[in-house]
């Protein structure tokens, strides 16, 4: 633990590896805070030069202290996903619904319950229609332990989040460091006696240690993207336009370079590679891979988010599309819920590691 560092009430766990290799790419540190959702705050990596930097675009500690402070610019614990490397549960990514006068809230019907969720998210432009985004634990307390150096355990028994989602829900959570790799799993489990609809994502920020966002590659081999009515509310039209020879195609072996193409998209009807579904950035003139991978048959979509004009590329892996119970999907599509009967859990696991990269 850092010492006499808090945020959310809580310690920040660092992590060391105990089994990184002695050379290569790897990751050596990371820093987690489970007094915001178990969110990663940073990770240390050594680059293929040898040189170590740090792998997530985040503030440092003392900035991340103020930001996460749960004031009115903090709402809900939405300043988790602008940086670091939020959890997403109950849902990820948006949820649309009637916005209620004089509150923060919209009302919306998940699985035939209607629900109050807080409207921390939405448009910028005047009028653009606002949400809720990324679930309800991006500032939960969560009880920890760290069993040894290299790994950390929370639980947060969730119930029905505050009267904000039906049924009764635990979540368990690890972060580790295993031969290099940064793991994260978290299992979702019904504590109760009526079914639970569950979504669960993760927010990563991965920093490009070049700086040269123009020449950074996305491999993400997946068929089909979610088409949004435009990159200010990003709202979902319900269609699924195919990437295959489109500006989106990033399925060929080396990818291809992102250049100066702004990036909020879903994307879906994912390749599997050895049960798995994959990402890779690449940075070639840092010589470094990034490999995204989740062997979690639940994660259905692949949610990245890539600003020309910024040096890191958000992945987020997910089970869920955007507004994964609107009425813009057809009523017999997946759109990636996992419903939960009573006793039973889900796992949603990933790893990220780090390869040498040569320019393509």
């Amino acid at each position: 633990m850092t010492a006499d560092l808090r945020i959310g009430g809580a310690p920040i766990v660092s992590l060391l590896a105990q089994d990184a290799p002695a050379e290569g790419p790897a990751f050596l540190e990371a820093q987690v805070l489970p007094g915001r959702g178990m969110m990663l705050l940073q990770a240390k990596l050594r680059l293929p030069s040898g040189r170590v930097v740090e792998a997530i675009h985040a503030p440092a500690v003392e900035a991340a202290s103020k930001a996460l402070n749960g004031g009115p610019d903090d709402f809900a614990g939405d300043k988790s996903f602008s940086f670091g490397g939020a959890i997403l549960a109950p849902y990820a990514n948006r949820i649309r619904g009637r916005a209620l006068s004089g509150s923060r809230e919209i009302e919306t019907t998940v699985d035939g319950r209607t629900v109050r969720l807080p409207r921390n998210w939405g448009g910028k432009a005047p009028g653009a229609e606002q949400y809720a985004m990324h679930g309800l634990i991006l500032d939960a307390a969560v009880a920890f332990e760290q069993p040894t150096p290299d790994r950390v355990v929370g639980r947060l028994d969730a119930g029905d989040f505050a009267g904000r989602w039906p049924g009764s829900t635990r979540l368990e959570f690890t972060w580790r460091l295993a031969a290099g790799a940064l793991r994260l799993k978290v299992e979702a489990w019904n504590a109760g006696a009526e079914t639970v609809p569950i979504g669960i994502g993760w927010h990563p920020y991965f920093a490009l240690p070049s700086g040269e966002r123009r020449q950074a590659r996305l491999r993400l081999p997946a068929d089909q993207r979610v088409e949004v009515n435009d990159y200010d509310e990003v709202l979902p039209t319900g269609r699924l336009p195919a990437t295959a020879g489109s500006a989106y195609d990033f399925g060929g072996a080396d990818g291809r370079a992102l250049g100066d193409l702004y990036l909020d998209d879903c994307f879906t009807g994912l390749r599997r590679e050895g049960g798995e579904a994959v990402v890779e950035i690449g940075d070639p003139a840092a010589g470094l891979g990034l490999r995204i991978a989740s062997p979690s048959p639940a994660v259905q979509a692949m949610q990245v988010y890539a600003p020309p004009d910024q040096a890191f590329v958000v992945v987020e892996p997910q089970f869920n599309l955007a507004d994964p119970f609107g009425p813009a999907w057809p009523k017999d599509l997946d759109t990636g819920m996992v419903r939960l009967k009573p006793g039973d859990s889900v796992s949603y696991e990933v790893a990220v590691t780090a390869f040498t990269l040569r320019n393509p």
